[in-house]
């Protein structure tokens, strides 16, 4: 009898304390980091204490320490999803909350340092364990951990943190996460805890990071590691396994921080999407032949590189057919429900004919990196930069910092292939996307970046370039990428001017949203969608076909993405049903989706533009140019004969500064915005000197005259979205020779009908 009561006695304990054993009963129990797995480790998920700190009172109260919350909580679910077991979704902005929770440090941990993780907290974090403050984290999408060895006692601890999150601020990015009530293409807000939280045994000395880079041409992996503690005469060791036989191993002396081993591998099996194989990987520090630390991961043979307009993975084309995918869920908002739902999501994807995603305004969890990595899925990696008030630049070092640990924790998945931290920017987001652009390019020089899908570039040599283009007319949709490759004026400007619609720049290109078609239940309120919803399930497969035709069929396009996988809340323009339910025959998707593209078959077929930006010098400058860009006088009386001229007096004329706009349009609107006609002017030096052509780059919708020095150079209509983007780039070569002279010159603008604003640029070659 002693004996069985024993048994049941460490029975009980397991229960308690096995992550594995406790599976059934807790939420989201699997290791949350395959990537980076140690065997030592205790799932914290499941109920905790939750209070919504209304006036932000909790530390007055003393709620750091031994005080009981007044609600409960399901970690990791946000309070304002249904698996969370509140659900308020719209009925309460949170700014203020507290959680709390006791655990027990299982004995297989006993003598291990204790890290404290969190996969993610929405959006500032503060941490107490027994009352001891262990530290902070700013940003809701990367993870992070604390040690915790020193505030830990036996038997039963207690774990609170603090959250704050004020999406309103402008202060902090959100994504789609709407600042009041769910509506048009924002949705319901994630607070607070919303990924996995769990404990971590480690090593007194221990492997914090590492990176690896894969190196298939040379049947290698290059490894950096990072190291925490100070044990010294350690060593470190990687082991690389295909199909349980160990294939490759490197060694090497355990430094003070930063190790680097190159892992040959004896058989060489790549990683691509068709056949996306995985290496076991474990790292090991040993000293003497004691193992001191252990974590086990896996890699993918993977390299991408970029030949003129092709993007080649392992040096093949392979057209990336991509979907939009938003990461949300009718009952866990951002947080997956299960992991079995984040592989379903690829494996509805795929079962449409897609090999891809754009994890879309979201920082997607490792779990679904994972799946992606297992199931040969390429994936863009973006942040969810909207919300942020580019005006306030105290706030862009929280988004640099919190973009750099989204780097440091994803670089090393195969199966992402491109970064692209923006989506549709104003042109005021350009000193905060290059900086970010930099960094994302020295942190990892191994895949290509796009610094903003759709609008507005601002990086003056880019690496690829995508737009955005929601039509629906199939026919229309096909001629405007057909002709996008063949430039209208043969003038090939600086990319500055071209603004939200950029003109070829001679690099990989995609349409990177498209499609959006809507389709409901007969019984569905009118959801978001574009343009008219097909009346019958023939004519959406005739225009989903169509649409995807056209970029299968165009030979300089590397790849596309789709809007949408799933409907999201109120917008009701995806393949599948919020719920997951699928609207369409996945099969007859599949084959229009999948079958093989131009870029494909015959590669990009339109030459590089050859003439460089540095060739063209600015005489007036626009908006684009900074400094150069001076200030306009103008009136909307009708001058006297000459105001054309330099020698004019415009003294008695209003001043204003070209221009300002929204997304980008260099737009600048005069106090008399509602007259019939403006008269605008400005002087510029020229120096002389040879060129070879001229061009007037101009922003303006309705009719316009252009005078330099009294002589016509261009007259006609500027038609809202004309191909460049904000600016119509015009030949005008003969007529500048005939108007240009040394010396003090006057460009003048005449403006009637459409809007009542302009901006231009001069140049020459």
């Amino acid at each position: 009898m002693y004996r069985n009561r024993l048994w049941l006695s460490s029975l009980a304990l397991l229960l308690a304390l096995s992550p594995v054993l406790r599976s059934a009963a807790m939420p989201r129990p699997e290791h949350p980091r395959p990537d980076r797995q140690r065997d030592s480790w205790l799932n914290l998920n499941g109920e905790w204490q939750f209070e919504n700190d209304e006036q932000a009172t909790g530390l007055s109260r003393g709620l750091t320490s031994g005080k009981d919350l007044t609600g409960r909580i399901n970690v990791p679910f946000a309070p304002e999803s249904k698996l969370s077991g509140i659900g308020t979704a719209n009925n309460i902005y949170y700014k203020n909350l507290w959680y709390r929770r006791l655990f027990e440090v299982p004995a297989a941990m006993k003598g291990q340092r204790i890290l404290l993780h969190f996969g993610a907290v929405d959006y500032r974090a503060w941490v107490w364990v027994n009352g001891h403050f262990v530290g902070s984290h700013t940003g809701e999408s990367p993870a992070f951990a604390f040690e915790i060895t020193r505030a830990l006692q036996a038997g039963q601890n207690e774990l609170v943190v603090r959250v704050f999150d004020d999406l309103r601020s402008g202060l902090q990015p959100g994504g789609k996460q709407a600042r009041n009530q769910s509506a048009g293409v924002s949705y319901t807000r994630t607070t607070g805890i919303w990924q996995t939280v769990w404990l971590e045994g480690v090593g007194s000395t221990y492997i914090q990071d590492f990176s690896l880079v894969p190196d298939p041409d040379n049947s290698r992996a290059l490894l950096s590691v990072t190291l925490d503690g100070s044990d010294r005469g350690l060593k470190i060791v990687a082991e690389a396994m295909a199909g349980g036989r160990k294939v490759g191993e490197a060694s090497a002396p355990a430094q003070w921080i930063d190790n680097r081993l190159v892992l040959n591998l004896s058989e060489k099996k790549l990683w691509m999407p068709a056949s996306p194989f995985l290496y076991d990987l474990k790292l090991t520090l040993y000293k003497g032949t004691q193992r001191i630390d252990s974590l086990s991961s896996y890699f993918g043979l993977r390299k991408v590189t970029i030949e003129g307009r092709a993007i080649l993975i392992n040096g093949k084309r392979i057209f990336q057919r991509t979907i939009l995918d938003q990461g949300f869920y009718p009952d866990g908002v951002w947080t997956a429900p299960s992991d079995a739902e984040l592989k379903a999501d690829i494996e509805r994807s795929m079962a449409c004919g897609f090999n891809g995603a754009r994890l879309h305004q979201k920082v997607f969890e490792p779990r679904f990196l994972y799946w992606a990595d297992k199931l040969g899925y390429l994936v863009w990696g973006e942040f969810p930069n909207w919300n942020l008030d580019y005006a306030r630049t105290e706030a862009y070092a929280p988004f640099l910092n919190e973009w750099i640990e989204v780097l440091t924790r994803d670089r090393n998945h195969p199966a992402i292939i491109g970064w692209c931290p923006f989506n549709e920017t104003p042109q005021t987001a350009g000193e905060l996307q290059q900086m970010i652009w930099n960094a994302t390019r020295r942190i990892d020089p191994t895949r290509p970046i796009i610094e903003s899908s759709g609008y507005a570039h601002t990086v003056v040599s880019p690496q690829t370039l995508d737009m955005h283009d929601y039509s629906q007319d199939p026919a229309a949709f096909k001629t405007r990428w057909e002709s996008f490759f063949k430039p209208v004026t043969g003038l090939q400007v600086p990319l500055r001017y071209r603004g939200n619609e950029p003109e070829d720049a001679g690099v990989p290109f995609m349409v990177s949203e498209f499609g959006g078609t809507g389709w409901e239940r007969p019984d569905a309120p009118r959801g978001g969608a574009y343009g008219r919803n097909p009346v019958s399930l023939e004519e959406f497969y005739q225009r989903y076909q169509g649409l995807v035709d056209a970029l299968l069929d165009n030979p300089d396009m590397f790849g596309f993405c789709y809007t949408q996988l799933t409907d999201v809340e109120q917008e009701h323009n995806g393949l599948y049903y919020y719920e997951r339910a699928p609207k369409f025959d996945v099969k007859r998707l599949h084959a229009i989706t999948s079958r093989e593209a131009a870029y494909e078959k015959t590669g990009p077929v339109t030459p590089r533009p050859e003439i460089s930006e540095k060739e063209w010098r600015v005489l007036a400058g626009a908006r684009p140019d900074g400094e150069l860009a001076k200030p306009y006088r103008y009136t909307s009386s009708e001058p006297a004969s000459g105001w054309m001229t330099p020698e004019f007096d415009d003294g008695a004329w209003q001043t204003f500064q070209a221009p300002a706009g929204q997304r980008g349009a260099a737009l600048a609107q005069p106090a008399q915005a509602a007259a019939a006609e403006l008269f605008l002017r400005r002087t510029f030096e020229y120096q002389g000197g040879a060129w070879k052509e001229a061009a007037l780059v101009i922003t303006h919708t309705g009719a316009v005259e252009v005078f330099v020095n009294g002589v016509k150079i261009w007259n006609g209509e500027v038609a809202p979205g004309s191909r460049g983007g904000a600016y119509r780039i015009l030949e005008v070569s003969e007529a500048l020779r005939q108007a240009l002279k040394e010396g003090r010159n006057a460009v003048a603008i005449h403006l009637s009908g459409g809007g009542r604003s302009a901006d231009l640029a001069l140049l020459v070659r």
